[in-house]
Order: structure tokens, then C-alpha cells, then sequence
């Protein structure tokens, strides 16, 4: 996935805009975005789109970011959206690897009411959004067959730390919601899933998206959530891999299984071991799964 779009779900505007965005996958929207008391209409808007959308032969992923598990609106929000199951959940204010257990322990009684295979339900976390949060990275690998990345977001983590601001002079993060950022790209590492960058929030800014998404990709993030339509394409472009870079992985593989017992090769004028073929064949499986 590279493209993430969150769509408030009490919107019906917005969620038939989303179908025809191009974002890789749509996160329809139950917590930040939706007013306490719209929280009902938003579970009923989101349940009859999911019902329409999964049954279109070409669609997006669909996700549904449901409220925390301390809001204790968890499970009503479950309890409406898992009748038209969509293809994952997306668990803010994620503390650890046991709130992956606990939502999985949720998403599994009702998988059981709908006569759905366990665990097809796939989990992303935003996994940075209390300070709690930002010491249990290392938590999230094993915990759960369910989860499928890992996503950070500065704006709750700013609250909670009383920061005046989490962007520089020059627009770039400062150094907590640096160090934020990169704990997540391990923690989605070490868990063998997904890293996805945060969303960038002036959607008119085309400009500092286009750079926040070079360096993500640069640094190892496989996607970006959006905000707004006129993101995705942008994002989508940086995320895909060039002809070149697909042509060398192919290169550095087949370079590999023509000397099967060498540990290191030489290829292009430099020297590659085995860390260079795992990105090559990282790669190559990203095209096989979009």
C-alpha cells in the first residue's frame, strides 16, 4: 500500500470522492474526524459504503480507523462495521504489543458471528500518538498474525507533550517527532510488516509532501497516509519503483543465483552481499503484492 486516504465516514460526499481518489487503500474515519455526537451517523454511513464497496470487482483496500481502546467506544464501533467486514481496522492510540492482542481478541468473537475465517482481519497501529507509547517499539513483533504495519502521527503526541509546535522554522519535524518517526520504521521492521509515514497536514503544501515522501521512501517507509484527494497522486508516484530500480533488482538477483554458494559478488562495479539481495527481493515482492 502505499496510499492511505482517511475519509471522515459521516461524510457521503467524501466517501463516494474516495472511490475514485487512487489512493492503494481508504481509512474510513471513526474517531478524530467525527464529532461525539455524530459517532452513530458515522457507524452507519461507514457499515452501507463497506456493504456497496466490497462487493466492486476493482476497489481500494478498506480500512476502518475505529476509537481507541480506552474511549470505550471500541466495541460499538466493531459491532457496526464488522457486518460488511472490511479489510482491516486501524487502532489509534496503540500503547503496545498486548492493545494488538486485545483488538484481536475483539475482531476474532466477531469474525466468529459472521462466519469469517480468523484472523482475516487484518490490524495497522498508530503506534506514537501518547509518550507511553514511544518506549514499548520493541513490542509489536510476534504479537499479533493480524497486523500488517505500522503508522505514526505527531499531532496527539504534540498534545500530550504540551509542545508548542511539532514542525521546525523550515517545516521539517523537530527532533522528538524525528525520533518518533524513525522508532517506528524499526518497530515496523523488526515486526517484518509495513512502515507507513504520517500524514502531512496542509494539503495545499504540494511541495513539502513531495519531499516528506522522498525521504520517507529514502529511508525505508513503503507508503504515506493522505488527508486529502489532491495528495494521492503524488504519493502514489514517489511509492512505486522506478523502471530502473526494478531492472536492477532484477540484475542483482539473477546475479546472485548465477554464483549460488558466493556470499558477496561483484555487480556493476561495487561489491553486494546478502543485505543488497534482500532489498532486491523486498522489491520485487512489493510489485507481486500491488
Amino acid at each position: 500500500m502505499r496510499s492511505l486516504l482517511f475519509i471522515p465516514a459521516d461524510s457521503e460526499k467524501k466517501l463516494a470522492k474516495g472511490l475514485a481518489s487512487g489512493a492503494d487503500s481508504l481509512i474510513l474515519d471513526l474517531e478524530d474526524s467525527i464529532a461525539p455526537e455524530s459517532k452513530q451517523k458515522a457507524r452507519d454511513l461507514a457499515l452501507a459504503f463497506l456493504a456497496s464497496a466490497l462487493r466492486k470487482h476493482l476497489r481500494p483496500r478498506l480500512y476502518v480507523r475505529v476509537n481507541g481502546l480506552n474511549s470505550g467506544l471500541t466495541e460499538a464501533d466493531l459491532n457496526a462495521v464488522m457486518q460488511a467486514p472490511p479489510d482491516g481496522i486501524l487502532l489509534p492510540k496503540t500503547v503496545n504489543g498486548a492493545s494488538l492482542q486485545h483488538l484481536g481478541a475483539l475482531l476474532a468473537v466477531r469474525e466468529a458471528e459472521q462466519d469469517l475465517a480468523d484472523g482475516s482481519t487484518k490490524i495497522m497501529a498508530i503506534v506514537t500518538e501518547t509518550p507511553a507509547a514511544i518506549f514499548n517499539m520493541g513490542t509489536y513483533a510476534g504479537a499479533s498474525h493480524r497486523l500488517e504495519g505500522l503508522t505514526w502521527g505527531a499531532e496527539d503526541l504534540a498534545a500530550a507533550l504540551g509542545a508548542e509546535t511539532n514542525r521546525d522554522t523550515d517545516g521539517s519535524y523537530t527532533f522528538p517527532f524525528l525520533l518518533a518517526r524513525s522508532l517506528t520504521l524499526f518497530a515496523a521492521a523488526a515486526a517484518g510488516v509495513l512502515a507507513i509515514d504520517a500524514v502531512h497536514g496542509n494539503f495545499r503544501d504540494l511541495a513539502r509532501l513531495r519531499l516528506e515522501c522522498e525521504e520517507a521512501k529514502r529511508d525505508g517507509f513503503t507508503g504515506k497516509m493522505a488527508i486529502h484527494p489532491a495528495q494521492i497522486e503524488i504519493i502514489n508516484e514517489i511509492f512505486s519503483p522506478s523502471e530502473e530500480s526494478i531492472a536492477k533488482a532484477r540484475a542483482i538477483v539473477a546475479a546472485f543465483a548465477a554464483e549460488p554458494h558466493a556470499g558477496v559478488i561483484s555487480f556493476e562495479g561495487e561489491m553486494l552481499d546478502v543485505p543488497h539481495l534482500t532489498k532486491a527481493r523486498r522489491l520485487l515482492a512489493s510489485l507481486r503484492e500491488s
